[in-house]
């Protein structure tokens, strides 16, 4: 076929008109246009608290707490929020269950929002309260438009999907001994149980209190037996940042320790041993950057 030189001028206008008509978008809009910013439990220092701030828009901001991972969730969510308008910004805590969530109030609380924060406690609590509702597509669009989610703890847990809940299970489903010093005690299939999570983070595992609770074992396991095989545990007083344009980077007082096995030979599904070779295993302090697409690391210099 050959086209005329007139034609092949319009081409690119025509190409733009038929991508548009069509919702394709180019590359840079594929990602969320938002961050996120999640914190591995603990106390939080300055410099974590005021990057939030200032991703959430900072005293031009909207901010929004749901803390319904624990049960004084009310008061917890409230200091938050309190903390947050003291920075000079606008800041509710919200304290709901499923139905709230689905009501057209609370939808329109939401308008409007650029800072939405997990608090802590139990994540499979909070999950319970949002997943599936008005109010987490609402998050979803923010984050999508520019906002940013962030979390700790448990509301750290629930930006992966699937979604570690913390409880273990031996080969087999048998519940493990009530004995926390038992738990854990090797890398096994069927060793940790994964649920539905809010997905904001795609294609990775996310773990808190990493270091500080020596979460290795039963993390391990867990990449292993995901299909998602790259994981992120966070240690406390750290945040790990994703940027919109998809790379990550460390910020606190520890570090980030990424697990990928994407290209590792891992025992089969039906094997009664989990076992791998070529895990790549790397410890990122503060000041650390990963480019989850290609495994770069880039450590800081000093």
């Amino acid at each position: 076929m050959r086209f005329s030189g007139t034609t092949m001028k319009l081409l690119p206008a025509l190409l733009c008109v038929a991508l548009a008509s069509t919702g394709v978008r180019a590359q840079s809009a594929a990602h969320p246009r938002g961050h996120l910013f999640i914190v591995g439990g603990g106390p939080q220092p300055p410099e974590l608290i005021q990057r939030y701030f200032d991703l959430g828009g900072g005293t031009k901001g909207k901010f929004v707490v749901f803390a319904m991972a624990s049960s004084d969730g009310k008061e917890s969510g409230d200091e938050k929020a309190d903390d947050l308008r003291k920075l000079g910004a606008e800041a509710h805590n919200y304290y709901i269950n499923a139905e709230e969530a689905n009501t057209d109030s609370m939808v329109k609380n939401m308008e409007g929002v650029t800072g939405i924060w997990f608090g802590g406690g139990d994540q499979v609590l909070l999950t319970k309260a949002l997943r599936g509702t008005r109010v987490e597509k609402a998050i979803h669009d923010l984050y999508e438009k520019g906002a940013v989610v962030g979390g700790t703890s448990a509301g750290a847990a629930v930006m992966s999907d699937p979604m570690l809940t913390g409880e273990e299970r031996h080969p087999g489903g048998v519940r493990p001994p009530s004995d926390s010093s038992q738990h854990y005690m090797t890398i096994a299939r069927d060793n940790t149980e994964l649920v539905p999570g809010f997905g904001m983070i795609k294609g990775a595992l996310i773990d808190q209190h990493f270091l500080r609770r020596r979460r290795h074992n039963r993390f391990i396991s867990a990449v292993l037996d995901s299909p998602l095989h790259l994981g992120v545990g966070i240690d406390e007083s750290t945040a790990l940042i994703v940027y919109p344009d998809g790379h990550w980077s460390v910020l606190g007082e520890s570090a980030a320790s990424i697990y990928d096995a994407r290209h590792a030979t891992i025992t089969p599904a039906g094997a009664p041993v989990l076992g791998e070779s070529g895990l790549i295993l790397s410890v990122l302090p503060s000041g650390s950057s990963y480019y989850p697409a290609t495994g770069k690391v880039v450590l800081p210099k000093r």
